[in-house]
């Protein structure tokens, strides 16, 4: 099994419990007035099945894929997959432990643009957005090793 394959099953087994607590509160009812969630689904931030696999397949790799957009697919699995680690109820933690990934997947996106890229401004913004997120990543790992409980 690829790797891309095993993280669209991760993702969407993580995706099973959400999806199954929400559908039952409130048994299909509407969310409340400025719930919405993503893709204007779920109340309280979750996704419905139907848009978490719509947004999986997005993400997978196809055949008629331009080499660019192969390599961004696999950024973002990556990313994915690397942001599905436990939560430890300390919000000041969680949240670096969440953002590392994801400030790693926006470099290596930018790497993909760095590779890719025609237009100078696009190959400069991405050069900086690789500096700023590894001076983020440096600084949360920073305060990790000085205040997460080992």
């Amino acid at each position: 099994m690829t790797r891309s394959i095993s993280t669209a099953l991760i993702l969407l087994a993580l995706a099973g419990p959400a999806f199954a607590k929400s559908s039952h509160q409130g048994h299909g009812a509407a969310p409340a007035p400025g719930t919405a969630g993503p893709m204007g689904q779920m109340g309280m931030g979750m996704m419905s099945m139907e848009s978490m696999q719509a947004m999986m397949k997005t993400m997978m790799p196809a055949p008629g894929d331009a080499a660019s957009t192969k390599d961004f697919k696999s950024a973002d699995m990556k990313m994915m997959h690397d942001m599905a680690v436990p939560y430890t109820g300390n919000a000041d933690v969680d949240f670096r432990i969440k953002m590392i990934p994801h400030h790693q997947g926006a470099i290596d996106m930018a790497k993909v643009a760095l590779a890719h890229a025609k237009d100078e401004t696009t190959k400069t913004l991405a050069a900086q957005i690789i500096k700023d997120q590894e001076r983020e990543i440096a600084e949360m790992r920073e305060w990790l090793s000085k205040n997460a409980p080992k």
